[in-house]
């Protein structure tokens, strides 16, 4: 078992570094490719046509199963909306690298924790803890500081990075949601958005780019078409592998270990950007960046404690119910078994402690007794089992004999 976890974390060590690596590579060749070719509808297109192409001939070598039965409701209510939701994501991710600098692009994405509360609160009515709102608090103030001090702000630019981090924040809650719901292979999912992203995209991309890059003759004079298709095929290459591996981290861990790999991947985007493409920043520029990404960390840890706290109150220790068991003395009132002895008091009748789940763990092989068998009122001197049940036979009598072992029987 240990082999098997260790096994498990060197995998996804692997697949982070190269998705970072993947990532890095990806924006600064698409910032290269958008500076002399404006067509970010392009690009996307050229995008979503490679994880169709490539993706086909990868799934049957690995020889992946087939895509499970979904029913059409599902695919209307879930499928066609991400994949939707995948198409205006590309594009608006395209949009904000064509008119800002890659480096603020990706510090704007780090309001993704924002976004994620927000959506966690209107679509399933989740509520987070104080501590988890707080974190938030540097995220929204390094994004701002970053926005004031950023040379090359563009108010397109800051909008479509938001529109795609919205889009991005759903995109990784509903595709987690999906390999749940379905157990569709994670690599076979991404080939099925790619290709209804695609169907839903080309007319758009018909009616707005094909025409345009058409009748655009300045391409000719910007960079060699040879350069520039080469540019097209990279890109389009390198996203293709960005999703395969992002698809596949998200299948091995969990949403919130993912936005924690996530958050480090903007991390070595952001520095590889700034050394390669060398874009023109500020000292309050470089503050808000890394306060927006150590908010981020912060955002991730408060909601690791937060689900930690959950699981822990889920589960009340055995002692804490059985100590809440009971008595009901000869006077009538009601005390538990500890009090009655204090006093020199004998009880009379068992009554019921109020339900808790942990009985239905703790107390499986009493389940034919019923979960709160009571003390007939024939007893004089009872006294309870250590699993805080009485068994009695037909005509309710206890052998106090049996009562030692912590199991009483019938005689």
């Amino acid at each position: 078992m240990a082999e098997e976890r260790g096994g498990e974390i060197c995998k996804v060590v692997v697949l982070c570094i190269l998705w970072y690596l993947i990532s890095s590579s990806n924006n600064v060749v698409g910032k290269m490719l958008l500076n002399e070719f404006p067509y970010p509808m392009t690009v996307t297109m050229v995008q979503l046509v490679s994880i169709a192409l490539y993706s086909s001939p990868v799934l049957k070598w690995m020889a992946i199963r087939r895509r499970t039965e979904v029913s059409n409701s599902y695919y209307k209510r879930i499928i066609i909306p991400l994949a939707f939701g995948k198409f205006v994501s590309s594009v608006s991710s395209h949009v904000s690298i064509w008119r800002v600098p890659v480096s603020y692009a990706h510090t704007v994405k780090a309001t993704m924790p924002l976004f994620t509360v927000v959506l966690a609160r209107l679509l399933f009515n989740e509520k987070q803890t104080t501590k988890v709102y707080f974190s938030l608090v540097p995220i929204i103030v390094g994004v701002a500081l970053a926005t004031i001090s950023e040379l090359s702000f563009d108010m397109l630019g800051l909008m479509a990075a938001l529109t795609a981090t919205c889009g991005f924040s759903l995109q990784n809650i509903f595709s987690k949601k999906v390999l749940l719901d379905t157990g569709m292979h994670h690599l076979r999912l991404l080939h099925l958005l790619g290709c209804l992203a695609l169907c839903m995209f080309l007319p758009v991309w018909i009616l707005f780019d094909a025409r345009t890059i058409f009748y655009d003759d300045s391409l000719l004079t910007r960079r060699d078409p040879r350069e520039t298709i080469f540019l097209l095929l990279m890109d389009g290459g390198l996203s293709w592998l960005q999703n395969f591996v992002a698809f596949s981290i998200l299948h091995h861990v969990t949403p919130l270990t993912y936005a924690v790999a996530n958050a480090t991947k903007r991390i070595s985007i952001i520095t590889v950007s700034l050394i390669l493409l060398k874009n023109p920043i500020t000292f309050p520029n470089v503050v808000g960046m890394f306060l927006a990404i150590t908010g981020v960390l912060g955002y991730n840890k408060a909601k690791y404690d937060a689900n930690k706290a959950k699981k822990k109150s889920a589960v009340v220790p055995l002692s804490q119910v059985s100590s809440s068991k009971y008595w009901v003395g000869s006077n009538g009132v009601s005390s538990t078994l500890q009090e009655f002895y204090k006093l020199g008091q004998q009880p009379s009748a068992l009554q019921a402690p109020p339900f808790h789940p942990s009985y239905a763990f703790n107390h499986v092989g009493s389940a034919g007794l019923g979960p709160y068998p009571r003390m007939p009122n024939t007893v004089s001197d009872p006294k309870v089992s250590q699993n805080g049940y009485a068994h009695f036979n037909s005509n309710s009598i206890l052998d106090p004999k049996t009562m030692a072992n912590g199991s009483a029987g019938a005689v």
